[in-house]
Formats: C-alpha cells, sequence, structure tokens
C-alpha cells in the first residue's frame, strides 16, 4: 500500500514537493472508478477535498483517504483508484509534459 501521512495545509504540501525535487500540479478529478493499472514514476498526492480509496492488487488492500492525507506512491505498483470526486496537490518525480502515454499502463497478466 501506499505510505499515508497527514499534512496541514497547501503550502506545507508545495513545501514537501519541492523539497523532494518534484514537479507539481493540482487538479480536480471527476468520479472514477478505473481497472488495475501502473504507473513509471513515482507520486506524492496531498489530498485537499474528497475522498479516495486505491486497492493494491498483489495485496487485495485497500485505503480510503480524505483531505489532508499524503500518500507517497511508488512507480510499478498495481492499482486501481474509486472516488466520487476528490481534488489534489501531485508531485510527480517526471516533469508532467514528459509523461509516457498511456499514463496508466496496463498490467501484465499470467494464465
Amino acid at each position: 500500500m501506499p505510505e499515508m501521512s497527514s499534512f496541514k495545509n497547501k503550502e506545507e504540501a508545495l513545501a514537501q514537493i519541492e523539497e523532494a525535487g518534484y514537479h507539481v500540479f493540482a487538479a480536480d478529478y471527476p468520479a472514477i472508478k478505473n481497472d488495475f493499472h501502473w504507473h513509471d514514476f513515482d507520486s506524492l498526492i496531498y489530498i485537499t477535498k474528497g475522498e479516495l480509496t486505491v486497492t493494491e492488487q498483489s495485496t487485495g488492500d485497500s485505503i480510503t483517504v480524505t483531505a489532508g492525507t499524503k500518500l507517497v506512491a511508488g512507480a510499478g505498483v498495481v492499482h486501481r483508484e474509486e472516488s466520487s470526486g476528490y481534488s489534489a496537490i501531485i508531485g510527480l518525480s517526471i516533469a508532467p509534459h514528459l509523461l509516457t502515454r498511456p499514463v496508466e499502463k496496463l498490467p501484465p497478466y499470467s494464465n
């Protein structure tokens, strides 16, 4: 599961992202229920509004986080997300314009 902690405000989130040397952006996400996928970058996700549930494929474990929660998500972890909508400040380990497409990569399945 992603590492979780809390943060106090937007300024703290931005300072932590800058300290990590990550690239920052803010986003509002509509309702989502996606399939299992993975990313080829690390991320720091600061939930500022709403609720997000993340389920890891390998363990089946789920966590639900709300505003004020920080998630540290590592590259290559197969997971899925479900939310009725949320907002976040996100730090990416690579610049957004360098993201490979698709950003949500399908996991390999064994027969």
